[in-house]
């Protein structure tokens, strides 16, 4: 279940979204195992500011 939370939140998928899927009921539990950013999450809002930024 880890992996497959874990891919979804680098696929894009919201918290919310992940945590609905665990069947969590609160959301905080879910940021508080899954929030850890990953190398490809990190790459990815580097990519998100530059495209803002128009670079």
């Amino acid at each position: 279940m880890h992996n497959h939370s874990l891919i979804l939140l680098e696929a894009g998928a919201a918290i919310k979204e992940v945590q609905d899927r665990l069947g969590q009921t609160d959301v905080q539990t879910t940021m508080n195992i899954y929030a850890h950013v990953t190398k490809k999450a990190k790459a990815k809002a580097m990519q998100k500011f530059e495209k803002y930024l128009n670079i």
